[in-house]
């Protein structure tokens, strides 16, 4: 069957998506974009072998389309990232917070490390070279970075960790060199990243808006360029989950244009740019 190109995304047919959405991951869909919800779920539409954006919209809505739900919000949510993205936060962690991990790691304690809408797994693999490349014999103790994302393709990409050389810039090469295996698939460049990587990361799929499963404070939190997609309440519902996951003298990174507002009543204080530490726990 091939796929309809002229299929339309009618105003109702948006309101309801753009509820399910809010509902079930907390993403803000405008009409103003309401051409780009089309385009990225007209592929959905055709690969169900439906007839228009009604009929799925149906589907969605009922008990037999709740496995499409999570592909529908696959499909809407935005996977744009690099390795070593807003540099400056690396810096933080090279300079500022990795001295203290090390002497906390040498204690004898558990270092823990959280990267929140990890998307494609850039982020995580960034945190682990930083760490590497100042501690060198960081096997040696118990630290974990975890990537959660509500996207389970990306979650799915994130493990396999092969990057084709589009998706490898911001590493430099002596990272390159010394972290990530090269190969050639179908006349393509394309890099894995090797153990001493993979060994410190595990992956899986988390929607932010539902219970979270882990059981020990985070000594750093990267969630960057996830909560923009939120609108002001479900912002403010998640600041107090954060600061309850995040150890007493752990580090929060958002993205370039995200804020905590009142970050003093949520239980946090600024540290840099977009850099947030908590305050005393409630």
């Amino acid at each position: 069957m091939s796929a309809r190109r002229d299929m339309i995304l009618s105003p109702e047919d948006f309101d309801v998506i753009a509820k399910l959405a809010y509902r079930e991951s907390g993403l803000q869909l405008v009409r103003e974009k309401s051409s780009m919800i089309q385009s990225r779920l007209r592929h959905r539409v055709n690969a169900l072998g439906l007839d228009d954006f009604h009929h799925y919209t149906k589907l969605v809505c009922s008990e037999a389309g709740r496995p499409e739900v999570r592909h529908m919000i696959s499909a809407l949510t935005t996977n744009v990232s690099h390795f070593f993205r807003e540099e400056h936060h690396f810096r933080i962690l090279e300079e500022k917070i990795v001295p203290g991990l090390n002497k906390k790691m040498k204690s004898g304690e558990r270092v823990r490390i959280w990267s929140a809408g990890c998307s494609n797994g850039q982020e995580g693999y960034s945190i682990a070279m930083t760490l590497l490349k100042s501690i060198p014999d960081l096997h040696s103790f118990d630290v974990k970075i975890l990537g959660t994302d509500i996207d389970p393709k990306v979650v799915a990409f994130a493990r396999q960790a092969k990057y084709p050389e589009r998706l490898i810039t911001g590493v430099p090469q002596d990272l390159l060199n010394l972290y990530f295996e090269e190969s050639t698939e179908s006349g393509d460049r394309v890099f894995t990243a090797g153990d001493s990587l993979r060994k410190l990361l595990s992956f899986n799929e988390l929607n932010l808006l539902a219970k979270w499963p882990m059981k020990h404070e985070f000594d750093v939190i990267f969630c960057r360029n996830v909560v923009i997609y939120f609108d002001l309440e479900t912002q403010n519902a998640l600041w107090p989950r954060f600061r309850q996951a995040l150890s007493r003298d752990g580090y929060m990174f958002l993205g370039h244009s995200e804020r905590i507002n009142d970050h003093q009543h949520v239980g946090f204080i600024t540290d840099g740019p977009t850099t947030y530490r908590p305050s005393a726990k409630n």
